[in-house]
């Protein structure tokens, strides 16, 4: 592009210098410059939107599928449910038949007390007799005097055997009536007559039970009906967010390329020899990542790193920490040399926002001091928003960033600040060699 503001030199003569460009040209690029960055501007904000509300539709998904999920676990509840009640219902009739035969040896066992309640009649009668018949030979021993003597003796115990005999088949008469009740009554409770209604207490209670039972199985129809069309229905509203989210991640990618075009354009018209209002922050950033790579190379010059410690990908997770922290075998090295880098490029203007120097998979072993804040315990938001170093920014941003190999690199993105809130900014990248190797690169970001 730089060409496009030269004269052609002749083959007999030096180049001519480079004539600078008419007022109005100078105008009309600077324009263009404005122009880009705006439509970048817009770009990001579309772009940020339509990720906004393709990672809500995803949320969506998962929380339709874990609700699918648990509809899956009530059918199976519903169904075992079923099972139950089918089995409850068999239980209860088992135990209508089982009560039904206790009630008809109830029976059985009714009429054998009244068996025994007659035959304990009828030794009342016996020991009556008996009893007078004792009475009589007592009498008839008395009148043979001494001769009957011991004849009266044995009449009197008979007598006195008899009357024992009448009490205690009295008193079985009497207990044999009192259990006849109570056996009479309970048979009465629990036999159940053929075509009649229950009566007894027992049977009530087991109609009722079957009653319930048969609600409870009745209902988990019911709810296994709805449940099965809410499956279809969810069904459907899975297949329209997953249309959905193919949508919006088509867009995305369109909304990437319109973000592309707007970069390049900032890119071409600050690479054409016009000063424009990002050849500051691009002339710096360049400058940054310069004095970084003679700080590194000068490191390992004088064996202050190993070069593959400098390079060291392995990053250990730091335990507790959210968002997530890793350390590597060069952040010691990285505290000590890029802050007085970083820091002084936040003073070129009050627009700076940060200065980082990462590694080409978007780590910051050291930002910013009022970026370095130790962690929160249990407060990821502040962490996110204040605690911004030993973290792996590999987004969109970050690894294009990290990994160009131009001169430098323009773009406009949202930065995530935590707790749904963004701030949108441009951001020049330059990147970061040692010894002639690509280490990464420095990010430098900037308010509009």
């Amino acid at each position: 592009m730089l060409s496009l503001f030269k004269k052609t030199p002749s083959a007999a003569t030096d180049p001519a210098p480079v004539a600078a460009p008419a007022p109005d040209l100078r105008q009309a690029v600077q324009s263009i410059a404005q122009a880009a960055s705006r439509l970048g501007r817009d770009a990001a904000e579309v772009r940020g939107l339509i990720e906004d509300s393709n990672q809500v539709n995803q949320r969506q998904v998962q929380a339709l599928q874990t609700l699918g999920s648990q509809l899956g676990e009530v059918q199976r509840a519903q169904g075992g449910i079923g099972t139950t009640t089918t089995e409850s219902l068999k239980a209860v009739e088992r135990a209508r038949a089982a009560v039904e035969q206790v009630g008809t040896e109830v029976g059985g066992i009714v009429d054998t007390l009244r068996q025994v309640a007659a035959a304990a009649g009828q030794i009342t009668q016996i020991a009556l007799q008996t009893r007078l018949v004792a009475f009589n030979a007592s009498v008839e021993a008395g009148r043979a005097g001494e001769a009957g003597r011991g004849f009266g003796v044995v009449a009197d115990a008979v007598k006195d055997l008899s009357a024992k005999v009448e009490a205690s088949s009295k008193q079985i008469m009497s207990t044999v009536a009192e259990l006849d009740q109570r056996v009479g009554a309970l048979a009465r409770e629990i036999q159940l007559r053929e075509g009649e209604a229950p009566q007894g207490a027992f049977h009530r209670a087991l109609a009722e039970v079957q009653g319930g039972v048969g609600s409870i199985s009745a209902a988990a129809v019911q709810s296994r009906t709805i449940c099965d069309g809410l499956n279809e229905q969810m069904a459907a509203i899975d297949r329209e967010m997953q249309r959905s989210s193919q949508t919006l991640g088509s867009a995305t990618a369109r909304s990437e390329a319109f973000l592309k075009v707007s970069e390049n354009m900032i890119e071409v018209v600050a690479d054409c020899g016009i000063d424009t209002d990002d050849t500051p922050y691009i002339r710096g950033v360049q400058e940054a990542a310069s004095q970084i790579s003679k700080l590194l190379e000068d490191a390992l010059r004088t064996n202050t790193i190993a070069i593959a410690d400098l390079f060291d990908e392995n990053y250990q997770a730091v335990p507790g920490t959210n968002p997530a922290q890793h350390t590597t075998r060069f952040v010691a090295l990285a505290d000590r040399l890029f802050p007085q880098v970083q820091e002084r490029l936040l003073t070129l203007n009050q627009k700076v926002v940060y200065c980082i120097a990462v590694d080409r998979n978007g780590y910051v072993a050291t930002h910013n001091r009022q970026y370095c804040n130790p962690q929160r315990s249990n407060d990821p938001v502040w962490n996110t928003a204040n605690s911004r170093y030993r973290r792996i920014f590999n987004d969109r941003t970050g690894l294009a960033s990290a990994r160009n190999t131009r001169p430098f690199l323009l773009q406009t993105y949202r930065r995530d600040m935590g707790g749904g809130n963004f701030v949108l900014m441009k951001e020049a990248a330059a990147p970061i060699t040692v010894n002639g190797r690509h280490w990464g690169g420095v990010r430098l970001a900037f308010q509009f």
